[in-house]
């Protein structure tokens, strides 16, 4: 298991970002969260086998491509904290 932490940036607030991150979550074994930043960036962890995790930020970067203009991955060691995918507020 493995846990990655994308900053999402460019204009990725406002534009259903993380309501359309939560319902592409549903299609791949992760879990975790997604969150906007103060700094008008947006923070998804996500947690599950390391090719799943790949294939659901690699879903999330296609679908939202119009909206990213950078994506910042931080890979860590999984917690196991996180039972499904959920929007923070």
């Amino acid at each position: 298991m493995v846990r990655n932490r994308v900053i999402f940036t460019g204009r990725v607030q406002g534009v259903g970002f993380r309501h359309a991150t939560k319902m592409q979550a549903r299609s791949y074994k992760v879990c975790g969260t997604v969150r906007n930043l103060k700094d008008g960036s947006v923070e998804m962890v996500s947690e599950g086998e390391p090719e799943e995790v790949a294939r659901f930020i690699a879903s999330v970067q296609d679908r939202m491509d119009g909206v990213i203009k950078e994506t910042n991955l931080t890979i860590e060691d999984a917690s196991g904290e996180f039972s499904e995918f959920t929007v923070l507020y």
